[in-house]
């Protein structure tokens, strides 16, 4: 039987709330932890992607015995996302038989979804390129160069992890000056077995052999605006680091019940979360405008505004002759008909 933990004040109310599942989620937590054998190429390359990845990153400076496909590794991988609301890990590892590995863990209800390992053999790190670096916390426009990332069941779920690592929050557009760096994937060619021999396409099933995949390059650039001919600028990418090199190595496929349950969605729709609907009752005349406020809207009776009572200026007031003549024209109107006795209004004398 779970525990039901019940806030004590207001302050640890508010802190299960945003532990809470939520119609649109905000963006990933990524834990960068260091195993405990780590080359200097396998922590330049950490540095640089908890980077990438900031403000929403959090690294662990000590080392920690740790394996992610063991039942142990598992237990602690569940225990810190728990601990630190956490949702992603990239756990670097090296040994012998493995050098220079990276383990993307994906977790979901405080559990390990799945997770994908893959080795470094060529690092640049982003003080190499002496460019100008994206801003912290922009949202990177993600590129896959191949088809293979579609169809390929071991590269679709690498394509989902990069994608929940970088890519932020979901939104439904963005402006072009919004985007300042571009992540692309981009895969190698397919090795071949001999000179002679081509290179065979590759099976597409996920027990396939992993010398038959090729090598997996991510590059990250900067966008350079430049003036055209046309509306739309011409766009120059920069190199801005890092490059990495990878080779697939390890996987751990999702649990079928648990990815069913991790892909559910609720009744309501995107749309009428945003405008403020909830599930038991409907909020009318209310809405939710883009800056997150939310605004209401009040229904009145229509008003004569020829009765409405306005500042008395002296400038604005009728003179008497204007009101004699007003008298006339009401006198006029009303011939043949009764009406009432009204006084006439006597001139001042100055």
């Amino acid at each position: 039987m779970l525990r039901t933990v019940v806030p004590k004040n207001a302050r640890s109310k508010r802190a299960l709330e945003a532990r809470a599942p939520k119609e649109i989620e905000s963006e990933r937590t990524a834990i960068f932890v260091r195993g405990s054998h780590t080359g200097d190429v396998l922590n330049s390359a950490m540095k640089d992607l908890m980077l990438l990845k900031r403000p929403h990153a959090i690294s662990f400076s000590k080392k920690n015995i740790i394996h992610p496909f063991e039942p142990d590794g598992i237990s602690s991988l569940e225990f810190w996302s728990n601990k630190n609301d956490a949702t992603f890990f990239v756990v670097g590892t090296s040994t012998k038989k493995r050098p220079n590995s990276l383990t993307l863990v994906r977790t979901f209800d405080g559990k390990v979804l799945d997770m994908c390992e893959l080795g470094v053999t060529k690092f640049v790190p982003m003080e190499a390129f002496k460019t100008k670096k994206s801003t912290p916390g922009y949202k990177p426009l993600m590129h896959f160069a191949s088809p293979l990332f579609d169809t390929h069941p071991r590269l679709m779920q690498l394509r989902s992890l990069l994608l929940c690592l970088f890519n932020g929050e979901a939104i439904d557009s963005i402006a072009l000056a919004g985007i300042e760096h571009v992540i692309s994937v981009q895969l190698g060619p397919l090795p071949t077995t001999s000179t002679s021999t081509p290179a065979a396409p590759l099976p597409g099933s996920i027990d396939d052999d992993l010398l038959l995949f090729p090598q997996i390059f991510i590059r990250t650039y900067t966008l350079a605006l430049k003036s055209s001919s046309t509306r739309v600028p011409y766009i120059d990418l920069v190199p801005m680091g890092p490059s990495l090199d990878l080779v697939l190595r390890r996987h751990l496929q999702a649990d079928p019940v648990l990815l069913a349950e991790s892909l559910k969605r609720p009744k309501l729709a995107k749309k009428d979360v945003e405008s403020g609907l909830g599930d038991k009752k409907k909020m009318r005349n209310k809405e939710v405008d883009e800056m997150g406020d939310l605004r209401g809207r009040v229904h009145i009776a229509k008003q004569d505004l020829s009765k409405l009572q306005t500042r008395k200026v002296k400038a604005l007031k009728k003179s008497w002759e204007e009101m004699d003549v007003d008298e006339e024209d009401v006198q006029m109107n009303g011939i043949g008909q009764e009406t009432d006795s009204v006084p006439r209004k006597r001139r001042r004398n100055e």
